[in-house]
C-alpha cells in the first residue's frame, strides 16, 4: 500500500467511526446550539484528533525509524540496516536506503584499504630511510668519536665520550622509531614474537606492568590480519599510557571460532563516553580493512578493554 493510501485509510477509518456515531448515537444539535451539546461536539472533536494522531503515528512509524538510523548511522560500524515492510512507498524508500548504506559501506572500505595500504608504505620507506641513511651516518659518528677520544688529551677525551653518549642514545631512538614505523619482527619472525617486542618495549618506557597471554595454537594469518592486529595493539598501549592513568595492561592473543582475538585490557580510568578521537578512528578503520570486528567498551572491574575479532580463512583454519 502506497503512503497516500495508506494516510487516507487511517484519515476515512477515523471519520467514519465519527459519522457512525453521530448517525446512532441519541444526540441533536439545536440552533442555537446549547452548551451541553457543544461540550459533547467539542469532545468528539478531541477524540478524534487523538485517534487520527495515533494512528497516524502507527502507520508513519518506518519513517520515524528511517530518520533517526539515518541521523545515527555511522560507516565504521557496518551492518545497521532497518527491517524491510510489506509492499509499498516506505518499504521501497528503506530498502533503497538499505541498499545505498551496501554502496557506501563498500566504498568507505575500499577507499580506507588504499589510503591505509599508501600509509604503510609510507612508513616502511620512512623507516628504510631512516635506518639506511640516519642510523648509518650516526654509526659512522660514533666511530669517529671513539677513535677521536682514544687519541685525545684526558680533559678533551671526557667531553667526547659524553657526546659518544648523546650520540648513541639518539642512535637508539632512532631504531626504536623504525621499529614503530615498521616492525622487522612482524616481517621475520611473526606477530607473536612482533606483540612480545613490542610489550616489553612498553613496558621498559612506561614502566606499566604489562601481562601477556599468547595462546600456542593460533592459525596462520594473512600479512594485512597480523598488521591490523599489530597496529591497534600498538594503537591501545599508546592509549592506555597517554590517557588511562593505568598500571597494568593485560594483552592477549587467543584463537576462538573461526577467528583470532586480541583484547587490550588496563585498569585506568575507563573510557568515556565523548566522542571518538582519531587513535579510535583509525582502529575502526583497520579493522574494516580485514573485515574485522571492533569492540571498545568499559572493562568488567575498571578501565577499558579494546577487543578486535579477525576473521581467519576457512583454509587456513
Amino acid at each position: 500500500m502506497s503512503l497516500f493510501w495508506r494516510i487516507f485509510g487511517l484519515n476515512a477509518v477515523v471519520l467514519g467511526s465519527a459519522t457512525a456515531l453521530l448517525l446512532w448515537a441519541p444526540v441533536t444539535v439545536s440552533v442555537p446550539v446549547l452548551l451541553t451539546e457543544a461540550v459533547i461536539l467539542v469532545g468528539g472533536l478531541a477524540v478524534m484528533l487523538v485517534a487520527n494522531a495515533a494512528l497516524l503515528r502507527w502507520g508513519l512509524a518506518p519513517l520515524d525509524r528511517l530518520t533517526k538510523l539515518m541521523t545515527t548511522v555511522d560507516l565504521l560500524r557496518p551492518g545497521q540496516r532497518l527491517p524491510v515492510p510489506h509492499g509499498g512507498e516506505v518499504a521501497e524508500l528503506i530498502r533503497t536506503f538499505n541498499a545505498m548504506l551496501d554502496r557506501l559501506e563498500h566504498e568507505r572500505a575500499t577507499s580506507s584499504a588504499r589510503a591505509l595500504l599508501a600509509q604503510e608504505a609510507e612508513r616502511r620507506r620512512i623507516a628504510q630511510e631512516l635506518h639506511d641513511e640516519v642510523g648509518q651516518g650516526m654509526t659512522a659518528i660514533l666511530l669517529a668519536l671513539k677513535r677521536a677520544a682514544d687519541e685525545a688529551p684526558p680533559p678533551l677525551r671526557d667531553e667526547l665520550l659524553q657526546v659518544q653518549e648523546i650520540t648513541r642514545g639518539s642512535l637508539d631512538e632512532v631504531r626504536r622509531l623504525v621499529r614503530r614505523l615498521r616492525p622487522g619482527v612482524l616481517d621475520d619472525l611473526g606477530l607473536v614474537s612482533a606483540l612480545t617486542s613490542l610489550t616489553s618495549e612498553f613496558a621498559t618506557h612506561t614502566g606499566l606492568r604489562v601481562i601477556r597471554r599468547f595462546d600456542p595454537d593460533l592459525p596462520p594469518l594473512e600479512p594485512e590480519t597480523e598488521l591490523v592486529l599489530y597496529r591497534v595493539a600498538q594503537e591501545s598501549l599508546t592509549n592506555a599510557a597517554r590517557h588511562a592513568d593505568a598500571e597494568q595492561v593485560e594483552v592477549s592473543l587467543r584463537r576462538v571460532d573461526g577467528a583470532v582475538e586480541l583484547a587490550i585490557v588496563d585498569d585506568g580510568r575507563g573510557i568515556r563516553a565523548a566522542r571518538e578521537g582519531a587513535g579510535i578512528r583509525g582502529m575502526r578503520e583497520r579493522a574494516l580493512l580485514i573485515g574485522a570486528g571492533l569492540d571498545i567498551a568499559p572493562a568488567p572491574a575498571a578501565g577499558t578493554q579494546v577487543r578486535l575479532t579477525a576473521p581467519v580463512p576457512r583454509k587456513q583454519l
